[in-house]
């Protein structure tokens, strides 16, 4: 769903496989300092597990959000569940999990593959309608659980040009944790938006789950700065080569064991986020904010590798772009 003009931007912003079409949002229930939408029933593709949703205020002010599902699995809908909300969200308590869906901090999970899933999207602030008069788009990526086969090289290599920052130069109690905010700074910075780490940071935090990595708060951070952005579950390598050869760097959750990324800035971790900025043959060139600095940042991992310690597991990226149809200002800095 998206509101005005922004619906032709996020066409061209999403890899034709994983296109479903963009709808008119509907009408907001208003009651008091909170607007609820409620969404029509979706079927993906294929019966699906795994649900992110996420939602993008382009120059949005401050508000709090919550999402909440409900799923068509075993020929009955589940109750509805509530994910984790942003923001200052003086919602209603709400359960967060159910016999057939669980919220995971994330992303929606159901015990059983789910045929239909239904999205409400809660908003609260003291003008909630002022607040939805701003350009905003909800998404929903869904993920059957079918592992993709090996990445086949792309035949057009792509390089972006986007500016490396390392997590590790940040405040020496906190850096650990800042994978996730230093890795939008990046992008912000590829397309122009110059964003100071640390606040970036604190606007990030979520301070209920004691996380820097919340991923639909790093598209909301993405979003207050002008910029579009949304959260897929990548397909396959083809999907994310294709943001790539359309100028759009990728801001990629991978995990992996010791031994498993050759190169890699860290030996080993259970969550990290770092940003796709090309590929070439068999090799995918990152910025790895896990680098001691800066400079150490730009590297370049097997395509093998890469996706298997990224669209194997989690699989989600941040995709951030221009809120324009304009083609001049959709790869500022390749």
């Amino acid at each position: 769903m998206a509101s005005g003009a922004l619906a032709g931007a996020l066409e061209r912003a999403i890899p034709p496989a994983c296109r479903r079409g963009v709808e008119a949002p509907p009408a907001p229930r208003l009651a008091g300092g909170e607007a609820l939408l409620e969404f029509p029933e979706w079927r993906p593709r294929r019966p699906s597990r795994r649900f992110v949703p996420s939602l993008c205020l382009v120059n949005g002010r401050a508000a709090g959000v919550r999402f909440e599902l409900s799923v068509l699995a075993g020929g009955a809908w589940s109750p509805w569940v509530a994910g984790a909300a942003l923001g200052d969200a003086p919602f209603a308590a709400a359960p967060t999990r159910a016999d057939a869906l669980a919220a995971e901090v994330d992303e929606f999970v159901a015990s059983l593959p789910a045929e239909a899933v239904r999205v409400r999207l809660r908003v609260a602030a003291p003008a909630p309608r002022e607040i939805l008069a701003a350009r905003w788009l909800v998404t929903l990526s869904a993920w059957d659980g079918a592992v993709p086969a090996g990445a086949v090289p792309a035949a057009r290599p792509a390089r972006l040009d986007v500016p490396a920052v390392s997590q590790m130069e940040a405040d020496a109690a906190i850096r650990r944790r800042l994978c996730s905010p230093a890795s939008v700074a990046m992008v912000l910075g590829y397309w122009g938006v110059r964003a100071d780490l640390a606040a970036l940071a604190a606007e990030i935090f979520h301070p209920g789950l004691d996380l820097y990595g919340v991923w639909p708060a790093a598209v909301l951070a993405a979003g207050r700065r002008g910029l579009g952005g949304y959260l897929l579950r990548f397909p396959d390598w083809a999907a994310a080569a294709w943001c790539l050869e359309a100028g759009l760097p990728i801001v990629a959750s991978v995990r992996y064991g010791a031994g498993e990324l050759a190169g890699a800035a860290i030996p080993e971790t259970p969550g990290h986020l770092l940003v796709l900025t090309g590929h070439d043959g068999d090799s995918v060139f990152v910025n790895d904010p896990a680098a001691p600095t800066a400079a150490a940042a730009p590297r370049r991992y097997a395509l093998g590798e890469l996706a298997r310690v990224w669209l194997e597991r989690a699989g989600v990226g941040y995709v951030l772009f221009r809120p324009t149809t304009s083609p001049s200002a959709r790869s500022p800095r390749r």
